[in-house]
């Protein structure tokens, strides 16, 4: 068919730049290999790549073929080969982490390693200054500790809790974002930005970060479920987000469980559900309940994170119950989801989940045993550092990497 010689390149050449995003610097030898090329169409294709700004060659190191990439004979240590890595410089993408204390940028190049970082701080009920300042500021602040311009970044993912509505462009379920539910928001960051931009339901995003770098990698049915600042879960089914009709899937903290006051109008109350039974803010208040001394002072899901890994750390006494029994509000609500969803991992993330460990994984797991006619297995997630924001920019250098490693054009 016409055309059919230059996608089966452009195939060849999206291949070999995804082989080494994973494996790192390759030779000529060992990147035909992987790919199946012979030797002289390995070297057509990083040719290609190299003269397209993709690909540069990085040095010299040892060939694992053992034939030095240069004939030197099988079973023999060849000299030296020619390395060839992606180019870092091709392209960038950024992500933003939004909570109600800071917004948090972040400057990645196409590789994956971030370039730039730098927050803002926003406390208070109120904004100190306009969202899209907010936004900006700490965009361009990212920016400029990368060593870059604005226009440098190809595409930006914000992620913010409760999710934008695709019906109304409104943000819902996160009554606790001041600035952010104006109906022309949007409206007026595309304005401000020069670049696409994406939006994504923070926990959403840590589910992607478990996805493409952590404990859900390789699974295409799992649930996250994320405890930090407030209880929320994310749901990927067949290898997909599922965000629902709203984009409120996920939004477990509603969620009416045994054991919790039974709340009418819980988006208005904010209250109410899963997030009273196995929320952060349970935490400290059980822990007074079980005489546990000192509570530490500060933002409850800091404490409940205290708490947690203490408890976690003393396998006796009020320590051990109160971890007994916050896997239990944890179990009854992960019972409702697996009953509907029948994930084949339960991913536990969040601070004040991923503080407890192996111990309260292994009581939580238990307690579904129980409870859950289906049992997945629970596993602690992997990405702890920024998991938001890492998954805000696994988003977008997805997208910028379809486009940029596009050599069918």
């Amino acid at each position: 068919m016409a055309g059919t010689p230059r996608v089966l390149r452009a195939m060849n050449d999206r291949a070999a730049l995804d082989l080494l995003l994973e494996h790192g610097p390759l030779s000529r030898t060992r990147l035909g290999k992987l790919t199946g090329l012979s030797k002289p169409t390995a070297s057509q294709l990083l040719a290609r790549l190299e003269a397209a700004g993709l690909v540069i060659a990085t040095g010299t190191g040892t060939d694992e073929s053992g034939t030095g990439g240069g004939g030197s004979g099988a079973g023999r240590p060849g000299p030296n080969a020619q390395l060839y890595a992606v180019d870092p410089t091709a392209a960038y993408a950024a992500g933003l982490d939004v909570t109600p204390e800071r917004v948090l940028a972040a400057v990645a190049d196409i590789t994956g390693r971030t370039v730039g970082e730098y927050a803002v701080p926003t406390p208070g009920r109120r904004p100190a200054e306009p969202v899209v300042r907010q936004v900006t500021t700490a965009l361009d602040g990212a920016v400029k500790a990368a060593g870059l311009v604005r226009s440098d970044v190809r595409r930006l993912v914000i992620g913010t809790p409760g999710a934008f509505d695709p019906n109304t462009g409104r943000l819902r379920y996160a009554s606790h974002l001041p600035g952010w539910h104006s109906p022309t928001l949007l409206g007026e960051l595309a304005a401000a930005l020069p670049m696409p931009v994406e939006y994504e339901n923070d926990v959403n995003l840590a589910a992607v970060a478990e996805q493409r770098l952590g404990a859900a990698k390789g699974h295409d049915d799992f649930v996250l479920l994320w405890n930090e600042g407030g209880l929320g879960a994310a749901v990927v089914l067949g290898g997909r987000l599922h965000r629902g009709f709203t984009g409120g899937a996920g939004e477990v903290g509603f969620l009416p469980v045994p054991g919790a006051p039974l709340v009418r109008q819980v988006t208005k109350a904010n209250s109410g559900g899963f997030q009273e039974l196995a929320g952060s803010q349970v935490i400290p208040r059980l822990a007074r309940e079980l005489g546990i001394s000192p509570v530490p002072e500060g933002p409850y899901a800091e404490v409940a994170t205290a708490l947690v890994a203490r408890a976690a750390d003393i396998d006796s006494g009020p320590h051990r119950q109160l971890l007994a029994t916050y896997a239990t509000g944890l179990a009854t609500g992960i019972a409702s989801l697996v009953a509907v969803l029948d994930p084949e991992v339960v991913v536990l993330s969040g601070t004040a989940l991923t503080a407890g460990g192996e111990p309260l994984r292994a009581l939580v797991q238990a307690e579904l045993a129980e409870l859950a006619a289906s049992r997945p297995r629970l596993v602690l997630g992997d990405v702890r550092e920024k998991p938001v924001l890492r998954g805000a920019l696994e988003s977008a250098l997805a997208a910028t990497r379809d486009e940029v490693f596009d050599t069918s054009r």
